[in-house]
This record gives structure tokens, sequence and C-alpha cells, in this order.
């Protein structure tokens, strides 16, 4: 638990100190909501070990020129992927009509902008970690994994989606010992 704490401490500190946005420091300052921290400490760093390429309460523009937040924004390189922790009682249960039709527009919009959108139940986190963490794993395989020429073996095509996973120079010796990179 500690490890997970000073690493969200410090990922929380270094997302405020570089903002340059007001409106987004100001929510980063009031800090993430409980299913969010919840979804950090049982999924992501129990799956991922890291808080890289995670962004909290990342500002998106909506077609109307106003601000949207997501929870959490995966954004490694140029992909776009969006997770939002959804509790069931603003999600589902007190949900009336004018805002359901807006979830539903807002999803639609970050689609079509790009985003692969990712709703998880705040009670899947606490019922279903290990589920939760497989989507995760999922989830980042569809960025990290990359198409390669069908003409290469198999054992080529893992080279070269090794690499772009690196995203830094490499040599021939560092390709046969994968097990150093995390």
């Amino acid at each position: 638990m500690f490890r997970f704490e000073q690493t969200f401490e410090e990922w929380m500190e270094d997302n405020i100190a570089k903002e340059k946005n007001h409106r987004r420091r100001e929510i980063l300052e009031k800090g993430l909501g409980h299913g969010t921290i919840e979804f950090l400490r049982l999924v992501w760093f129990r799956t991922v070990g890291n808080f890289d390429h995670l962004y909290p309460e990342w500002e998106v523009r909506d077609f109307n020129n106003g601000y949207r937040y997501l929870d959490l924004a995966y954004m490694p390189g140029r992909a776009k992927g969006g997770i939002e922790i959804q509790g069931f009682g603003p999600h589902a249960r007190d949900l009336d009509v004018r805002r359901f039709k807006d979830l539903c527009w807002r999803h639609s919009l970050l689609a079509l902008d790009g985003w692969t959108f990712l709703p998880i139940a705040y009670l899947s986190i606490k019922d279903e970690p290990q589920r939760c963490q497989q989507l995760i794993l999922s989830f980042i395989g569809k960025f990290i994994s990359t198409d390669v020429e069908s003409q290469l073996s198999w054992l080529e095509a893992e080279a070269v989606r090794f690499a772009r996973r690196l995203m830094r120079p490499i040599t021939p010796l560092r390709v046969c010992q994968p097990s150093q990179d995390k």
C-alpha cells in the first residue's frame, strides 16, 4: 500500500505542478473522487505498476465549445483512451432523461473524436478487481500492439512490436534481453 500511496501522491503533485490550465489545476487540487482512487489502487496500479501516460481529470472540448473532463486519460504517443469510473447512483439510479441523453452524446462525440472510451462500474472495481485488471490489460494492449508486415516471421514481428513499445533506440543485443524493461 505504501508504494501506491507514495507513487500516487508524486503523480498527483507532478500533474498539478505541470498544469497550466487553471480550470483543470483547480479540479486536480480538490483531489480525485473515491471511485477513481479505488480504481487506481485496486486495478490500475496493481496491474501496471506505474501511472505513465495516465492523466487525471483530463479536459476535452465538446462540440458546443464547452469543457468536459474524463476521470482518466491514457495517452501513450498519439493514442487517446478515456476511462470513466461510473457509480451506480449518478450513472444509473439517479439519472434523469436529460442527463442520460447528455451521457450518450458525450460518449458518441468522444468516439468520433478518436477516443477509445472505457466505462468501468465502481461495483466491478470492488467486487471483481481481477476481472477489471484483465480489462485494463486488454485496454492498454489496444494501444501498444500494432500491426506489422505479414511477411515477417513471428519472432521478427515480436521484435518490431517490442522496439515500438520502448519508444527509444535499441540494439540487437537489447532485443535478446527484453525482461530488463518494464
